[in-house]
């Protein structure tokens, strides 16, 4: 029976299910962290810290299991940890196991980063791969927002419920692919080869080599930090801040409803910018890019900003909303700006450079935002986030001043 199901078809059902699943999740358990547990800004910025950090610490150590024994093995013990995680922090209340919840399916995840996109290139060879991600993604996607209107309704029934039935679910995907998921084309990576802290180090010394002959780069590597420093509070705190400071309509409405809501109609939103960008990207110039890009975080600036600052619901939902989109927008023309002014015998190197800054970045900021928001409150922290964003702007605008001799 395990051999009617392709590898092509197992990926496919592997990033459907893993995209609903976490968004299942994701979509309740700030939430429950803050009614049910009673976590304070400064402790929601801290766990979100706690899962960056081990991200960032594990992910070396968790591919060498990819590399030397198996992308099966890898991705099925992430998922089982992801798993375990999500189910346990469904039934604590203390900050501390929480925190711990984290670090556990932040382990998890890394086992499965990278390991499944290798695992499914060695089976079909390294073809058609482009296509598949794609369709990947797009499944990933519809998976996503039926994932926030099925968690919002159990979540009325009892918030902590769909983190209890995601984790469960995790669990089940793992034995689901222990049993049909195909191994045929695997081949341990040689010694020398295999990745290593070592390895990361190297890959990064050649990444900032190449990034210091390029003024350009190192004005975008500064603004990719600032990316990172930014973020971390903002992603953390939104809700809270909606719970703790702006005033819901009169509506007899939980807040997981309110939640939900906007949580739907981003993600359509982005789906609809994403696609919008991806249609006039090539035919915008590198000049436009920079005015877009300057125009584009002026606004998330302002719009951050200005959510942070919002008492009643429309003014902070319009402006939520509006960051969101820009945000989304903002993703691919960065991107795209980078890439082409890479080489591309030097692109993935440089691009691991980069992510690591950005990871840096969210690591970084965590106590910093925290120490805000626990002298202040969460509206503060918000707007500090905005304000951190800021150095951006002028960077950009350098960039505007030496586009014609900037490579």
């Amino acid at each position: 029976m395990a051999r009617k199901l392709s590898a092509y078809r197992i990926y496919l059902i592997y990033a459907g299910v893993t995209a609903f699943l976490f968004d299942f999740v994701f979509t309740v358990n700030q939430l429950y962290r803050i009614e049910v547990a009673g976590l304070d800004a400064a402790q929601l910025v801290l766990i979100g810290t706690a899962l960056e950090l081990s991200c960032f610490l594990f992910e070396i150590p968790t591919g060498i299991l990819a590399d030397v024994k198996s992308r099966k093995l890898s991705v099925i013990i992430g998922l089982i940890l992801i798993g375990l995680g999500f189910l346990t922090e469904s039934l604590v209340t203390n900050f501390w196991a929480i925190l711990l919840c984290q670090v556990i399916w932040g382990f998890g995840y890394t086992f499965t980063s990278g390991a499944d996109e290798a695992w499914i290139a060695d089976e079909l060879g390294g073809k058609n791969l482009e296509q598949l991600f794609l369709k990947g993604a797009q499944i990933g996607q519809v998976g996503a927002l039926l994932a926030i209107i099925a968690s919002t309704i159990i979540g009325t029934v009892k918030i902590n419920l769909p983190m209890a039935i995601g984790g469960v679910s995790f669990i089940l995907l793992g034995l689901f692919l222990y049993v049909f998921m195909p191994e045929t084309a695997f081949h341990p990576t040689p010694v020398e080869d295999r990745n290593s802290f070592q390895q990361m180090f190297y890959t990064l010394n050649v990444g900032f080599q190449y990034i210091r002959k390029s003024p350009f780069l190192i004005v975008m590597l500064l603004i990719c930090l600032f990316y990172g420093l930014y973020s971390e509070g903002l992603d953390r705190l939104w809700i809270a801040h909606i719970l703790e400071n702006v005033s819901l309509p009169s509506v007899e409405m939980k807040p997981i409803i309110w939640v939900g809501t906007i949580n739907g109609l981003a993600m359509i939103t982005s789906i609809c910018a994403v696609e919008y960008i991806k249609r006039v990207l090539k035919k915008t110039g590198k000049l436009q890019k920079i005015w877009l890009l300057i125009l584009i975080n002026f606004m998330m600036v302002a719009t951050i900003i200005v959510f942070g600052l919002a008492k009643n619901f429309t003014m902070a939902f319009s402006a939520y909303m509006s960051f969101y989109i820009l945000r989304t927008t903002n993703s691919p023309i960065y991107r795209a700006w980078i890439n082409e002014n890479i080489d591309s015998n030097a692109r993935a190197t440089v691009l691991s450079a980069y992510a690591q800054i950005d990871s840096l970045g969210q690591i970084l900021s965590g106590p910093i935002i925290g120490f805000i928001a626990y002298k202040t409150n969460t509206a503060v922290s918000i707007i500090a986030s905005g304000l951190i964003l800021s150095p951006v702007l002028v960077l950009y605008f350098y960039l505007l001043r030496k586009s014609h001799g900037l490579r």
